[in-house]
C-alpha cells in the first residue's frame, strides 16, 4: 500500500533526512588510503548516536539474505554494486566508493548514498559517478505532482543508457515513511507517462546505479549481500530521499 505523508511527517522526515546527509558527508571526509571500510561505520554509527538517531539498515534481513546486516552503512568498492558489507579492507589510491546509509528519527527513516574516489582519480570513474550524479538529478527533476513513476525511470536510464551504461534490470528505488522500504518500487528505467500517478506527499528514494561495462549482469558474494559486476567493472550508486509536493521535488537528505 502507498501511503501519502502529511506536511507535517515531510518535516519529521527531513530531521531523518539531514542526520543521513550528515553521516554520508562524515564518511566522505574520512575516507582516505589506508582507512578501513569498518572504521567508515563507526564514523556513520558516532553520526547517529550523537543525533540520538537508529539505524534502519543494522540488523536489517529481507528475504534475500542468509543473515541480518551488521552495520550502519553499505561500503561497495570499485566492483561492488550496492549493499557491500564494511570489513577490514584498507582504501587504496584510486578505489571508487560507495557508501550508501539509512536513519530513524522520531519513527521516520531517510535513506541516501553517495560514490566518490580516493586518492588519485581515474578519469573514467569521475565520468561514471558524474552520470549518476546527473542521472539522479533528472530523476528529482521528473518527481512532480502529476507526473508518472515512468517519468522518474525514464530520466534516470536515459542518461545512464545514453553513456553507455549497464543498469540492474531488479534493483532500484523504493517508498519511504515509517519503514525503510514501502511501495511503491522506482525502477531506473521506465517508459514516459506509465505506471503510478505522482502526487503531494508521496516520498521516495531515488537510486540510480550504472556499472560501467555495459551490461546490468551482477552476482552476489558468498556473503549473501554483496552484489558485484559479473565483468569485473566499476559501479557507482547514488540517492536521495525526495518528497513529491506542490512546490516541486523536496529533497530531504541533504546535510
Amino acid at each position: 500500500m502507498v501511503e501519502i505523508k502529511t506536511d507535517g511527517e515531510l518535516d519529521a522526515m527531513r530531521e531523518a533526512g539531514r542526520v543521513v546527509g550528515q553521516a554520508l558527508a562524515a564518511v566522505r571526509k574520512a575516507a582516505s588510503i589506508g582507512v578501513r571500510l569498518t572504521e567508515l561505520d563507526q564514523v556513520a554509527r558516532d553520526v547517529l548516536r550523537d543525533a540520538g538517531a537508529g539505524s534502519p539498515f543494522l540488523h536489517y534481513q529481507p528475504r534475500f539474505a542468509p543473515s541480518p546486516f551488521p552495520a550502519v552503512i553499505c561500503a561497495s568498492v570499485n566492483d561492488a554494486i550496492v549493499h557491500g558489507i564494511p570489513n577490514g579492507y584498507r582504501l587504496r589510491d584510486g578505489d571508487l566508493v560507495s557508501i550508501d546509509c539509512g536513519a530513524i528519527v522520531d519513527g521516520w527513516a531517510g535513506d541516501a548514498a553517495v560514490s566518490f574516489t580516493v586518492g588519485t582519480p581515474r578519469p573514467a570513474d569521475l565520468r561514471l559517478i558524474e552520470a549518476g550524479e546527473a542521472a539522479l538529478a533528472a530523476g528529482i527533476a521528473a518527481a512532480v505532482p502529476g507526473a508518472r513513476m515512468g517519468d522518474i525511470g525514464h530520466a534516470i536510464g536515459s542518461v545512464g543508457r545514453a553513456a553507455g551504461y549497464g543498469i540492474p534490470d531488479d534493483f532500484g528505488g523504493h517508498g519511504i515513511g515509517r519503514q525503510m522500504h514501502e511501495d511503491p518500487p522506482v525502477p531506473n528505467t521506465g517508459r514516459p507517462g506509465r505506471g503510478y500517478v505522482l502526487r503531494h506527499g508521496l516520498v521516495l528514494a531515488l537510486e540510480p546505479m550504472f556499472l560501467a561495462g555495459g551490461s546490468g549482469a551482477y552476482v552476489a558474494d558468498p556473503d549473501g549481500w554483496t552484489l558485484r559486476t559479473t565483468d569485473g567493472s566499476r559501479a557507482t550508486h547514488s540517492e536521495h530521499t525526495v518528497a513529491i509536493t506542490d512546490d516541486g521535488p523536496r529533497v530531504l537528505t541533504l546535510p
